[in-house]
């Protein structure tokens, strides 16, 4: 009997993430794909981006439109409620054996609250990371208590969720699909690239994501300021910038940057990407810049340098390509000019990925289908401090 596996995304970044196992999971002879488009993807604010889900040839089965049009905490607050209305409708009517949750956001909070409830079995990706500056991180360590199987990305992760009590035969150290996404694509050349971007690169270029603080939302405009401010610094440089994530605060920062493209012939702002451009961005710039666990990630993979900013990815594992640097104007310029400095540059070469070197969605794909099922609810808590 086929298992019905059914993936949840809410974000463009997510689903490019998910985009390598979708496609595996549709392709696999003994595992039924189901698509669940929720957040993001439903919200002209953010370019409806479930178009790219169903252009990349996939059947979304069920679009839970959640997001508010307001960005206050009562605004997403109120969405995590609608969205747990949603997936209980779409999970009565789906009725899949397992459901695939990536990361920490807020809409998979809703996804897994409904899912636990019906007794539908939760495979989480990337749990056990560390992101101390929003509330991220509180979100993604209780989707790992609600999970049933756990995929991570690196050994010291697969410990975390040991330590947070899951059974050790239930975590699996697969690696980031981040890495499998720039091992698998074919990115596209400089002038495929321009062209569709309406956008030249210039001799020095940086791809720039910065999103809410969660936790400390007063200091997400201060930050966004003084990022801005530095970039001045560089005038020559080309500038592209993706908008925030539809997070608490992100409005202003959206009128920030809106603001600063009009006013400068090197700069332009995209709603959205898609996976294929911002990959094929990252090999022709010579840095990530923002908060963006992209830069954290798959920039290493690449060989480029990044200036991560401020506390949202604290706590991550990070590379020898990070420069990181709290919010403050002086430090971000510091950051920048490392990040150009030619000797710098050279260690690039040889950076390893603390993320791994790729594999990761044929290693998920082929547990997905041979798991056993039957009592996989029931978890006992693994107490470390007890256990051989």
């Amino acid at each position: 009997m086929m298992r019905k596996i059914c993936v949840v995304t809410g974000s463009r970044a997510e689903f490019g993430l998910l985009q390598n196992l979708m496609h595996d999971i549709k392709q696999a002879s003994d595992l039924n794909l189901q698509v669940i488009a929720t957040g993001m993807h439903l919200s002209p604010k953010y370019g409806l981006t479930y178009r790219e889900i169903e252009a990349a040839d996939f059947i979304i089965d069920s679009k839970i439109d959640m997001l508010l049009s307001s960005d206050s905490a009562s605004a997403v607050t109120k969405s995590v409620g609608l969205g747990t209305i949603g997936f209980a409708d779409a999970y009565a009517a789906l009725k899949p054996d397992i459901l695939v949750l990536l990361g920490d956001r807020f809409e998979m909070l809703a996804a897994a609250t409904a899912a636990l409830i019906a007794g539908i079995p939760i495979a989480h990706l990337h749990g056990g990371e560390i992101t101390e500056g929003a509330f991220d991180d509180a979100i993604r360590h209780a989707l790992t208590k609600m999970s049933h199987l756990h995929f991570v990305a690196n050994s010291e992760y697969r410990q975390r969720v040991i330590q947070l009590g899951e059974e050790p035969h239930r975590v699996f150290d697969v690696g980031g699909l981040g890495v499998d996404a720039i091992k698998r694509l074919t990115l596209l050349d400089k002038k495929t690239l321009e062209d569709s971007l309406s956008f030249r690169f210039a001799e020095q270029n940086l791809l720039v994501t910065f999103h809410p603080v969660t936790l400390a939302q007063e200091n997400s405009v201060a930050q966004m300021t003084a990022l801005l401010r530095a970039l001045d610094a560089f005038p020559d440089a080309g500038l592209i910038f993706t908008l925030p994530n539809a997070d608490n605060g992100n409005d202003e920062l959206i009128g920030l940057i809106e603001d600063y493209v009009s006013n400068r012939w090197n700069a332009q702002a995209y709603t959205s990407l898609g996976q294929l451009r911002y990959l094929s961005c990252m090999q022709f710039v010579d840095g990530v810049v923002g908060n963006s666990s992209s830069g954290i990630a798959e920039a290493p993979s690449l060989k480029i340098g990044t200036v991560n900013i401020g506390e949202r990815q604290q706590g991550r594992l990070m590379a020898q390509s990070v420069i990181s640097c709290d919010g403050e104007y002086s430090n971000i310029l510091a950051a920048l000019y490392k990040l150009f400095d030619p000797q710098f540059r050279k260690s690039l070469a040889h950076i390893k990925n603390p993320y791994g070197d790729g594999g990761a969605t044929e290693r998920i794909v082929k547990i997905l289908a041979s798991y056993p099922l039957e009592a996989i609810l029931k978890k006992p808590f693994y107490d470390i401090q007890t256990s051989g």
